[in-house]
């Protein structure tokens, strides 16, 4: 039995913080980001975490946050980007993160 896909769109961001083990930035992190997705007009489903500490050669553990957010279209993705909670966010935690890497996935 194949499975319907849906969510058409993925964009998975991961998060270097600056100060990684300070409490209070990862507090204010966390509620940022946890607010972004909450209030988003577009994204369909979010997931927020740190890195599962996998052991293999393959795994990248090196981040402090991940974030994956699907939509379903390319269209919201868009719309997001320029949306004021996206803008917020950026605008509250740009200062945290030392880096940030993206990568935006279409469903096959």
């Amino acid at each position: 039995m194949e499975k319907e896909l849906t969510h058409y769109f993925a964009h998975t961001v991961l998060f270097w913080l600056k100060d990684p083990n300070n409490p209070e930035v990862q507090e204010k992190f966390e509620r940022e980001v946890k607010k972004l997705i909450a209030s988003s007009k577009y994204a369909h489903f979010g997931h927020v975490g740190k890195p599962a500490g996998t052991d293999r050669v393959v795994v990248d553990n090196s981040y402090t946050y991940s974030m994956i957010v699907t939509y379903e279209s390319q269209e919201d993705h868009d719309a997001y980007q320029v949306e004021d909670v996206h803008q917020h966010f950026i605008a509250e935690c740009k200062d945290l993160w030392e880096r940030v890497q993206i990568y935006d996935v279409h469903r096959i």
